[in-house]
């Protein structure tokens, strides 16, 4: 699998990147983790819109889901419509969601355009066996497995510490994670986001063999984050930004 960083501003666009976007790519499919505020652009320089082979929403925050509004318009109106539907896998409610973003009659809403999916435990998307869990959020929100080929990639969405992503996570290549809050503030919420030694401590316990640390919000430095998941995960950290480039 090959694993593409799109957007990973936490909580919103940040001056040097779109919200929350990643593509998993394997045998020519294109699998779209989250599309969030001001992601679609930035896609564009990696994929076009027609080759979106499905879009997975962790939750409906507009940071990881808002650009689908530009997709619709790219999807309803550009000069390669109609598209073929592409599927969205999201949580209970997303086609209505949608459809009120862009203020759509729910009915059809975005449906002529996309075809949605709510999530399941484990779901065949393209090449790629696909299980989620819930997170801790004030939202639902569904940590992703992405699997293919023997290999595992899991992405924490947004979530508070939480026992269900270590399972998620349990021997994966690749976890990519969180850190949005910092370690020293004193009055960071519960059950909403992880701090960067939070974020280290799940991949430890999980046991994967790679942590990319990501949304992070524009008011805290990335680096900093990934010294404290450092503080208590012993292999090897990564720094997400936009463009950047993995094998998973």
């Amino acid at each position: 699998m090959k694993l593409t960083v799109i957007g990973c501003s936490g909580s919103l666009p940040g001056p040097d990147s779109a919200a929350s976007s990643y593509l998993v790519s394997a045998e020519g499919f294109h699998l779209l983790l989250d599309l969030g505020s001001g992601a679609l652009g930035p896609l564009q320089r990696h994929l076009g819109v027609e080759q979106i082979g499905a879009i997975g929403l962790s939750h409906l925050h507009p940071d990881h889901c808002m650009d689908l509004c530009g997709l619709y318009v790219a999807a309803k109106y550009s000069p390669a419509a109609p598209l073929p539907l592409i599927p969205v896998y999201g949580p209970d409610g997303t086609a209505e969601r949608m459809a009120l973003a862009y203020d759509l009659p729910l009915d059809p809403g975005m449906t002529e355009q996309l075809d949605f999916h709510s999530w399941q435990p484990v779901q065949e998307i393209g090449p790629f066996t696909v299980r989620t869990t819930r997170g801790k959020h004030p939202v639902p929100a569904y940590p992703i497995r992405v699997e293919h080929n023997g290999r595992a990639l899991v992405y924490s969405g947004d979530t508070g510490p939480t026992d269900a992503l270590v399972e998620l996570a349990s021997g994966a290549d690749v976890l990519l994670c969180e850190a949005a809050l910092h370690d020293d503030h004193p009055d960071n919420p519960p059950d909403l986001h992880l701090t960067g030694r939070q974020a280290g401590a799940h991949a430890h316990r999980a046991g994967v063999s790679r942590l990319i640390i990501t949304h992070v919000p524009p008011w805290y430095d990335r680096e900093t984050q990934a010294r404290a998941a450092a503080k208590t995960y012993p292999g090897e950290i990564l720094i997400a930004h936009p463009d950047a480039t993995y094998e998973v």
